[in-house]
């Protein structure tokens, strides 16, 4: 669904899906002086977001076409523009007059030294510029700084259930069956049947995903790297660290890496936005924990296609969902745990540990949730809220489940609501 063609009208795109809120970032961020650096794993719709929504917004408020200069650099008749004085000299070559001008890079990574092409751009006052990439270079953290603190970053996630569900040809019951399974990569909501969504997401992983890890880490044991993607794909939302997983490799391939490289090699996937990790925070001591995490991917589908398929436990998935949504709507997002002191059945005082599945954070908001597959019973139902009664403040508490049920507060002020409530309604958060 991205955009492959310096001035080309005729995308492939069967069918235009709203990206609005990633539009409306975009809007607001609209001539503010800084660099708009959208990130996001490869094949997420960014460029679509670029060289077609925002294009077409631009148009629409009276944006004269010339005055929009889109170039493509992974795009072979743009090879040469890969040099940064010959990008800098045909960008300022198509000015024409003091009229705003606005500058899309995609594959900005494609430059070498692209820093100085945006660097000097920012001098020109009439420009406004937007940039994409798919590496860990510009995609890491230090990515900003290379703008010279005048990096306006804009995170874009594969489609979230709702956005999926505008497009789905079909009820919301099997949009979600085909979500969890195929997730939300834009182009597998065009692909026709199964099989096709199943090998479209394997190839996209391998060859395009590890590809890239391998080639610009320089890694030499791929096996071991493939390995660890297979490991936190089998136990996605479990707690886990290096010395645990270099006991996973110990015992599976009898492997003698280290922690430390399994340390790195995590850092490479998230760095290329294909997993982000959960913290665990203590509630009522106010302070994180460390080690171990719990890592999410940033596409279910993905992760499912990494294990061909055969590991789709709906409770796990359903967990991943939601981190995902949680994130997409711009929460940071920890994994809580309470201490609790117990009276045993001896009578005797003992500790116990009680955990949260997320504590979403955005500014001054805050919120915990537990994502409960089902709840057949008061006793299951005690059993989820459980920790959330022993919660120290007054911040909102959710279990969603993934039951088809009318929202409901009790007497504890927990709220239980469905799990398509909670996904299809960016504002249930706020009950």
């Amino acid at each position: 669904m991205e955009a492959r063609r310096d001035q080309c009208p005729n995308l492939e795109q069967p069918m235009e899906i709203r990206r609005d809120r990633y539009l409306d970032k975009l809007v607001k961020r609209q001539n503010n002086g800084m660099v708009k650096v959208i990130t996001g794993v490869r094949r997420c719709g960014k460029s679509y977001l670029l060289f077609r929504l925002f294009k077409n917004h631009l148009i629409k408020e009276g944006v004269l076409p010339e005055h929009i200069i889109e170039i493509a650099l992974d795009d072979i008749s743009n090879k040469k523009l890969r040099n940064a004085d010959l990008l800098y000299r045909q960008i300022k070559g198509r000015l024409a007059g003091h009229s705003i001008h606005y500058i899309f890079l995609d594959e900005i990574q494609f430059v070498d030294g692209f820093s100085d092409v945006v660097n000097g751009l920012l001098h020109i006052p009439n420009l406004d510029i937007y940039v994409t990439g798919s590496n860990s270079r510009l995609l890491s953290s230090d990515a900003l700084t290379e703008f010279r603190g005048r990096g306006d970053e804009v995170r874009v996630y594969p489609l979230c259930f709702s956005e999926y569900a505008s497009a789905y040809n079909g009820s919301t019951g099997h949009a979600w069956k085909d979500y969890y399974t195929f997730g939300g990569m834009p182009l597998v909501i065009s692909r026709e049947g199964d099989d096709m969504k199943a090998d479209y997401l394997a190839h996209l992983f391998k060859e395009v995903y590890l590809r890239d890890i391998y080639e610009r880490n320089r890694i030499r044991h791929e096996a071991d790297l493939d390995t660890l993607v297979d490991i936190l794909a089998s136990s996605v939302g479990s707690l886990t660290n290096p010395p645990k997983l270099q006991r996973s490799f110990k015992s599976k391939r009898n492997s003698t890496i280290t922690g430390k490289t399994i340390k790195t090699y995590i850092n490479h996937l998230e760095n290329a936005f294909l997993l982000e990790s959960a913290q665990r925070y203590n509630v009522k001591g106010r302070n994180y924990i460390g080690s171990p995490h719990k890592y999410y991917f940033v596409d279910v589908g993905l992760r499912n296609a990494r294990l061909g398929f055969r590991q789709q436990e709906e409770n796990h998935i359903m967990e991943n969902v939601i981190y995902n949504e949680l994130r997409i709507r711009g929460y940071s997002v920890d994994v809580g745990v309470v201490d609790i002191t117990e009276t045993n059945a001896k009578g005797g005082r003992q500790q116990k540990r009680l955990e949260i599945d997320f504590i979403a954070r955005r500014g001054s908001d805050q919120c915990y949730i537990q994502s409960a597959f089902a709840i057949g019973s008061h006793v299951k139902e005690a059993q989820e809220k459980r920790s959330l009664k022993k919660v120290p403040d007054s911040f909102r508490k959710y279990v969603i489940v993934k039951d088809d049920i009318k929202t409901k507060r009790d007497e504890s002020g927990i709220v239980t609501m469905g799990l398509f409530d909670f996904l299809l309604n960016r504002d249930c958060l706020n009950l």
